[in-house]
């Protein structure tokens, strides 16, 4: 997937072949869902959907198949953590891009989650600009 990067350097949400990047966002947190949505949102990315634990993450990710580009997933989350979720969606779709985001989340946890094929993280407490940044850099 290329997008369009504005004059700074930084991703736009918009793809190069025209629509808006679609993510998902998989945190068991609604302060960090909230957060998340607003810095996507005001870089022209567009949410797909939310959810607040990995395993209502994989079943709207297998709702909404092959409509993802990009999803944001917690590593530390009830129900089904973000390791046991990158597995199952990566079996589904191992094109999307996945992103972890970590607050509690070991070094042994994040070099698992890129193993299996997450294209990087994010460290909590999220910062707009870092996000941002870190986006840009993942999504190049």
């Amino acid at each position: 997937m290329a997008i369009i990067f504005d004059e700074n350097g930084l991703p736009t949400g918009r793809k190069v072949e025209g629509g808006h990047v679609r993510v998902l966002i998989v945190d068991d947190s609604q302060f960090v869902i909230k957060h998340l949505t607003q810095i996507f949102m005001s870089r022209d990315f567009e949410i797909a959907g939310t959810a607040e634990n990995g395993k209502a993450g994989l079943e709207l990710f297998k709702s909404m198949k092959g409509q993802i580009d990009l999803v944001t997933l917690d590593i530390t989350m009830p129900e089904m953590d973000g390791i046991e979720t990158l597995k199952a969606i990566k079996a589904l779709d191992p094109n999307v891009t996945v992103v972890m985001i970590t607050a509690l989340g070991t070094v042994e946890s994040v070099k698992e989650a890129i193993k299996l094929g997450a294209k990087g993280y994010i460290v909590k407490p999220i910062d707009r600009e870092k996000v941002i940044e870190r986006i840009g850099q993942i999504l190049k």
